[in-house]
């Protein structure tokens, strides 16, 4: 087992040469038997921090099949075992929350965190969670839209007031502020469509896509067509940040048990054919986990979120030991 830092955010960062960083989501979704404590969550942070990983990310819902976790609550909770690791939602709900109440919570986090939040948003792929709080599905993308702009103006300084069709936020005063001046940076989720695509270049500081939903040849494309979506905006396609959430993942050298974890932790809660899921998520060996981040950091990705669906602590040790050091070299 390691005991020491076996990856640093300099060597994974976002560098000219194309080098990836590697993130772990929160375990926050039951996949089976999932305790739900805070030393659990405490001690996947101290991990992932011990062993470098760049940043936590929690993802989000209010309702869903399976027990889910509050995500901002765990961000929230995690902080002082976070070190230095970027925090991130992977994506919160701005209209299933509201954007002033999301806005409020979040400023919090980036500002006792030291203004170390990236904010990813998307509209949530459940209906349910627009069942509960009386809200229309069909309206997320028109609502998700004013929502960003909400949020912005509810974060910065010195912006003019947000008045749209869903959201006003006409003599609102959330401070204490983030610990930034134009509070963190907004990405916006999309699946690769290209609706989702214009949507990023238009509002968004980057783009967060799903690893469930996509293959490295589909990110590739969808980058390049993000890249022609920036410029028709006239914005700069060199350096927008991407990333991929949601890699659910188990490494292990047994077949056998390989396809327990994917028929008992991933399918029931996961509604994709059997046969998406086994070519798109890391479960298995090391060596089929370390061709699949080289494939996806050859077409363009900047950032991998893991989440390991058991015994996440050890699999956050297995994957520094099996996994890191092949990207590395």
């Amino acid at each position: 087992m390691p005991t020491g830092r076996v990856m640093h955010l300099g060597i994974f960062g976002m560098t000219e040469g194309g080098d990836m960083e590697i993130g772990a989501h929160l375990p926050l979704m039951d996949f089976g038997g999932h305790p739900y404590t805070l030393a659990h969550l405490l001690d996947y942070a101290s991990t992932a921090e011990r062993l470098g990983f760049s940043a936590l990310a929690a993802n989000d819902h209010l309702v869903f099949e399976s027990p889910w976790l509050d995500g901002p609550t765990a961000l929230a909770a995690v902080l002082e075992r976070s070190g230095e690791m970027q925090l991130a939602t992977s994506v919160s709900l701005p209209v299933v929350r509201g954007p002033i109440p999301l806005a409020k919570a979040l400023g919090a986090i980036d500002r006792l965190s030291g203004g170390r939040l990236v904010v990813a948003v998307g509209p949530g792929s459940s209906e349910r969670d627009y069942e509960v709080v009386g809200l229309d599905f069909a309206e997320r993308w028109k609502r998700l839209d004013e929502s960003v702009l909400a949020l912005r103006s509810l974060w910065a300084s010195e912006t003019e007031a947000f008045d749209g069709r869903f959201y006003s936020t006409e003599g609102i005063d959330l401070r204490p502020r983030p610990a930034r001046g134009e509070g963190p940076p907004i990405w916006v989720g999309s699946w690769g469509s290209d609706a989702g695509l214009r949507r990023v270049a238009r509002v968004a500081d980057g783009w967060l896509a799903s690893a469930y939903n996509t293959t490295p040849e589909m990110f590739a494309d969808g980058l390049v067509r993000l890249n022609n979506h920036l410029e028709q905006a006239g914005r700069a396609t060199a350096g927008f940040p991407n990333g991929l959430a949601t890699m659910w993942c188990y490494l292990t050298d047994d077949p056998s048990e390989a396809d327990r974890v994917l028929a008992e932790r991933i399918l029931p809660v996961v509604h994709r054919p059997e046969a998406v899921l086994r070519e798109r998520l890391p479960i298995g060996s090391a060596d089929g986990f370390i061709a699949k981040l080289l494939a996806y950091r050859d077409a363009g990705v900047h950032r991998v979120y893991i989440w390991p669906v058991a015994d996440e602590s050890r699999q956050l040790e297995l994957f520094a030991e099996q996994v890191l050091p092949a990207l590395a070299a």
